[in-house]
């Protein structure tokens, strides 16, 4: 890739973020590790065809031009909180995706990650999403396991959060999250 295609990724990237909250790169990722999904298989369920969705992922387009397309994204991040949470079943969350596949849709897309309990507080899931999802937008999963290697002979604690972080699921850093909160 030459410097210009660089500063254009970089710039669609960056209206990604103001748009839709984050890189759809980061965003598509989450659904897909989230819920048990392949690229060909979540380009199926917003409506879109397999090379839009990995131009919208790699940055070559930044904007989702079907109102509909970007409904259904708010739509898949509220049911993989669901799963993430263990109010929605896989075999649950499939049948949804059916449903999602078949919705027309409006053309908000909110940020989820504001979304609170009823006490206003963030919840545990949320906090480690918005983790996850920093972690991610700043390196692959595979460089930030490379990283965490270097870093386990020295420093095994910060090793281990890179690892559960930055290329677990998010169950795991879910777990981790919990086990560290005394």
């Amino acid at each position: 890739m030459d410097a210009a295609q660089q500063d254009t990724t970089a710039r669609a990237r960056e209206l990604q973020r103001n748009w839709y909250g984050e890189p759809l790169g980061a965003l598509f990722r989450r659904l897909i590790d989230d819920l048990g999904l392949n690229q060909a298989r979540l380009a199926g369920v917003l409506g879109l065809s397999a090379p839009m969705l990995s131009q919208l992922m790699s940055g070559q387009r930044a904007k989702i031009g079907n109102p509909a397309v970007v409904q259904r994204v708010q739509l898949l991040q509220e049911l993989a909180g669901q799963v993430a949470d263990g109010s929605v079943s896989a075999a649950e969350a499939t049948d949804r995706m059916d449903e999602i596949k078949k919705s027309q849709g409006g053309s908000v897309l909110t940020n989820t990650s504001q979304t609170a309990t009823s006490s206003g507080a963030p919840t545990v899931k949320r906090v480690v999403r918005e983790i996850q999802s920093l972690l991610r937008s700043v390196s692959a999963a595979g460089d930030i396991i490379d990283a965490a290697d270097s870093l386990a002979p020295t420093h095994p604690e910060l090793a281990e959060f890179l690892r559960v972080y930055g290329a677990g699921r998010t169950a795991d850093a879910v777990a981790h999250y919990e086990a560290h909160q005394s």
